[in-house]
């Protein structure tokens, strides 16, 4: 027989509402009779049942992912972030897809946000980007965490976590310059997203810190695919004047330049080396494997679900990094300049 909460409160020996504060993970109970009332819940195999819960209560205990991405790799990690973190907390995930670019996006988001009687939203590119939304979402007293590209986090901010593209893009980019390559290309994202801008900035900033001339031709408008590296690639290699290694605005990009390179019969990284960006499977996958920045991206996740529960709960945050830099790490894609 399935045991419900009064089975809980009497083998804890507290009462109902009790167990209903520690289930919902409220401050004002003591941390001693917080264990003992999960340490029922562990021996009778107590899941509460959140449907119930938003109904009896007045608040909600559903949050939503909401997203536009063609990288599933970036979409499955954002999933896996924030249901941990929704777990942790005793939050319910709803998970909604949906065409950013539609005219109605807006207006539709916020409906299905009342609708559903959400808590709140945790908000990825290009969603978190987009003004409209954002003042849509103020207007209507909707919480919600926004995770974008920056390095600039406003004091007192607990709507956004940044990752700092910039910094990581500066510090691929001084490898390939610290391994003799000054005919460097650029393979861009579409301009919409941030990162792709702040990606292009950290590249342009590490050339010009080294006095190398940012040369046009090398930097090529792209998407965040796999096909849009391999075409970007096909024309980099065709140049008069090649490039000696290529910046891939994601390593999805990165897997397509790589394979180009070898219908072309270049070699890597002896011929061309080729980093990344994000350390995807893609990444991986490879041979070689490539060179990256490795961008947290379940770390991220959660760190967006906690900022955005404990608006939900009116408490201060307890999120002690809301700046991400993605980590260098070096394979074997890149190598010195011959």
């Amino acid at each position: 027989m399935k045991s419900n909460i009064n089975d809980v409160a009497k083998h804890a020996g507290v009462s109902i509402k009790t167990v209903s504060r520690v289930i919902n993970n409220e401050p004002s109970v003591r941390q001693a009779t917080r264990e003992k009332v999960l340490q029922s819940a562990k021996e009778l195999n107590y899941k509460p049942n959140s449907a119930a819960r938003n109904l009896a209560a007045t608040k909600s205990y559903t949050i939503a992912y909401i997203y536009d991405n063609p990288n599933a790799y970036y979409i499955i990690d954002m999933q896996n972030g924030i249901l941990a973190e929704c777990r942790n907390q005793g939050y319910e995930l709803l998970i909604h897809p949906c065409n950013a670019k539609d005219s109605g996006i807006v207006d539709e988001l916020i409906t299905m946000i009342k609708g559903a009687q959400l808590a709140g939203v945790v908000l990825t590119p290009p969603f978190s980007e987009m003004p409209t939304l954002i003042d849509s979402l103020e207007e209507n007293d909707i919480k919600y965490v926004r995770i974008l590209s920056g390095s600039n986090l406003t004091d007192g901010d607990s709507s956004s976590v940044l990752v700092d593209d910039h910094k990581a893009s500066l510090e691929l980019t001084q490898h390939l310059i610290d391994l003799g390559h000054k005919d460097i290309a650029f393979i861009s994202g579409e301009k919409e997203h941030q990162s792709t801008l702040e990606r292009l900035a950290g590249f342009k900033q590490a050339l010009t810190d080294n006095k190398i001339r940012i040369n046009s031709k090398f930097i090529i408008d792209g998407e965040y695919s796999f096909e849009s590296g391999v075409n970007a690639a096909k024309n980099l290699l065709t140049l008069e004047k090649k490039p000696t290694a290529i910046f891939s605005c994601n390593d999805e990009i990165a897997a397509g330049a790589l394979f180009a390179s070898r219908l072309m019969n270049v070699e890597i990284p002896e011929q061309l080396s080729i980093v990344g960006f994000e350390n995807s499977p893609f990444s991986r996958q490879t041979w070689p494997k490539l060179t990256t920045a490795n961008q947290p991206n379940i770390d991220i996740a959660q760190t967006a679900t906690r900022l955005l529960i404990s608006q939900t709960r009116n408490t201060a945050p307890t999120v002690e990094q809301q700046i991400f830099i993605p980590e260098f790490i070096g394979r074997d894609s890149s190598g010195p300049c011959n």
